[in-house]
């Protein structure tokens, strides 16, 4: 029998999800697939009422869906506490169902906790944002059920990367994607 301790490299590595919603999903997705133990970021909607929506469908504010990532990481990296933190620096918390000129509840801030942990430490990172005060409005993301995530087209992947002289990127993207790795330079992928 052998009694050496297993190869820590042998061992296969946790993951862990995280689905977010903070707006349009191509700057989310930009801003989240630069973080280290960020394994992959999906664009989708989750939240509403019709199975498999289409982009166009949850375009109209009709589906009850938001636009949001899906983000697969790696917990021994990148903590869902850290990951809370970016997602709150990546978009303005505090407009109801909008941001910038992007306005219906498909662009809505929400947080879909995959676990009662996540749930909670969303709670209370939102209950700390207001008591202190962090941002000159009360924050008005909500906390949602986990529900069905349903991916976005194909197009929508690596939107930012694929388009950059696109309009909305250039305008829209880009700076918040600047601003983000202002924020997270010692957190970013090397």
């Amino acid at each position: 029998m052998n009694d050496s301790p297993q190869n820590p490299q042998a061992q296969p590595k946790q993951i862990d999800t995280a689905i977010f919603a903070a707006g349009c999903f191509w700057c989310v997705e930009g801003q989240f697939q630069y973080l280290n133990g960020v394994q992959s970021v999906k664009s989708g909607y989750i939240g509403g009422t019709v199975a498999h929506p289409t982009y166009e469908q949850v375009c109209t504010g009709n589906t009850g869906h938001a636009e949001a990532v899906r983000v697969i990481y790696d917990p021994s990296v990148v903590s869902y506490d850290e990951l809370l933190a970016a997602f709150f620096v990546s978009h303005d918390p505090t407009q109801l169902n909008r941001q910038g000129n992007d306005i219906g509840t498909q662009y809505r801030s929400a947080v879909f906790p995959q676990n009662d942990s996540q749930k909670e430490k969303a709670q209370y990172y939102i209950a700390q944002l207001n008591k202190e005060q962090a941002y000159t409005h009360p924050v008005v993301t909500t906390i949602e059920g986990k529900g069905p995530f349903y991916e976005a087209e194909a197009y929508h992947d690596d939107y930012f990367n694929r388009n950059p002289e696109n309009t909305y990127c250039q305008l829209v993207v880009k700076p918040k994607i600047e601003k983000f790795k202002k924020v997270f330079a010692n957190k970013l992928k090397k």
